[in-house]
């Protein structure tokens, strides 16, 4: 079975479209081999990362931004003073892709010791 480092050790590929979306049965499956937290709704994944401050914040922030380029596969983020909501989709085909799992996994392993 596939795991969390598994999914970080994979590579994004490009996506212009032209493909289908993962099934809800395929997201579901990709989605056990996150962190808790993730949810799955309205054609998107998304979890909630709590920190003590804004400035743990702003460099977990910098942290996702850095893996977002790397994979060139891009979150939307909503930050706040101690919170940051990442949410993952695939624009491209108008829902979820396996890059949105892949690029979940590795924003789990920036805060897995």
């Amino acid at each position: 079975m596939t795991n969390i480092c598994d999914l970080a050790d994979r590579k994004c590929k490009p996506c212009e479209g032209g493909v289908p979306p993962l099934r809800k049965e395929e997201a579901e499956n990709l989605l056990k081999q996150l962190e808790q937290g993730w949810q799955l709704a309205d054609n998107r994944i998304s979890r909630t990362f709590s920190f003590k401050n804004y400035y743990q914040t702003m460099a977990f922030v910098n942290a996702v931004a850095w893996v977002s380029h790397q994979e060139d596969h891009h979150p939307d983020m909503m930050v706040g003073y101690n919170q940051c909501r990442v949410e993952y989709t695939t624009h491209a085909i108008g829902g979820l892709s396996e890059n949105d799992f892949i690029c979940a996994a590795k924003v789990d392993m920036l805060l897995i010791s």
